[in-house]
């Protein structure tokens, strides 16, 4: 009763309460969101309604040079548009569809180098992908049937998975690299690296972080970012690459430290039917 009675004269509820209410309806929408835009990835997955778009790595020294093709896995709505990755891939990575579109790039990067032979192309992969046996499966299926696949391969792990599970993760690396299959170190210099583990880990290339390279011309701090990752990469023996390269200025200042393979829109963009051809075998990074 006597709650009653102060309710009436119009007594403050919590602060907490007030805003738990605001928030529930935003939380709800969100969350039908995720799951209406993982039901599509998920149906992606299954009609085969995926592709890989492939971007141009090319030599600092000569553009004219590719290095390899990175693949980037899209994945296709009933009305073939793609599914934008931010919008599934946090949520996915924390769920077995995570695993299964690591399954699928691989795919299609097999096939592609299969129709392809003497290119060169990267597919990503997270540590996970080491334990999950369709991935695995698929992979030594491959290598078996095409001899000679494996040079033409690269997995790219990013550097905040290859530190959760190095001891599964350096054995596997050095089973493969007797196929040929070089390895790269992604989003380089973007988190906490173990120097003894990068030892270990002996990685072929490694990738430095977009985030550093966007107007790298003009900020002194990405400046000394990256030149202390060219050196600790050098250090290693990891060949280097800079993604997200979308100006002259910024390709000119990676030139002049040395970087190996420049990528990124300044170079072209990713495309599902790029022009294999232009890529000029004899040269290639790791």
């Amino acid at each position: 009763m006597s709650f009653q009675r102060n309710a009436g004269r119009g007594s403050k509820r919590p602060a907490a309460d007030v805003d738990a209410e605001l928030a529930s309806p935003l939380a709800v929408a969100v969350s039908a969101v995720e799951r209406e835009t993982l039901s599509m990835v998920r149906n992606a997955l299954m009609l085969r309604r995926m592709r890989l778009a492939f971007q141009p790595a090319v030599y600092a020294a000569d553009p004219s040079i590719i290095g390899f093709y990175e693949g980037y896995i899209r994945l296709l709505d009933p009305k073939d548009r793609v599914i934008p990755a931010r919008d599934f891939m946090a949520v996915a990575e924390t769920q077995e569809l995570g695993r299964e579109i690591d399954v699928a790039a691989l795919q299609l990067g097999l096939q592609v180098l299969q129709r392809n032979p003497g290119i060169r192309i990267a597919v990503n992969m997270s540590a996970r992908s080491v334990g999950y046996k369709p991935w695995t499966q698929m992979l030594r299926r491959a290598l078996g049937q095409s001899p000679g696949l494996g040079r033409g391969l690269i997995l790219e792990i990013g550097e905040a998975s290859a530190m959760q599970m190095p001891d599964v993760l350096i054995p596997f690396m050095a089973d493969l690299r007797a196929e040929g299959i070089a390895f790269t170190l992604d989003d380089f210099g973007a988190g906490a690296t173990s120097l003894p583990l990068l030892q270990a880990f002996g990685f072929e290339i490694a990738k430095i972080d977009g985030q550093f390279i966007r107007g790298i011309d003009r900020s002194e701090t990405s400046q000394r970012i990256v030149r202390a990752a060219a050196a600790l990469a050098r250090e290693f023996g990891m060949f280097l690459v800079a993604e997200s390269v979308e100006t002259p200025a910024e390709a000119g200042w990676l030139r002049d430290l040395c970087v190996g393979c420049l990528q990124g829109y300044l170079f072209g963009p990713p495309e599902v039917n790029p022009d294999f051809s232009r890529f000029r075998h004899g040269r290639s990074a790791g």
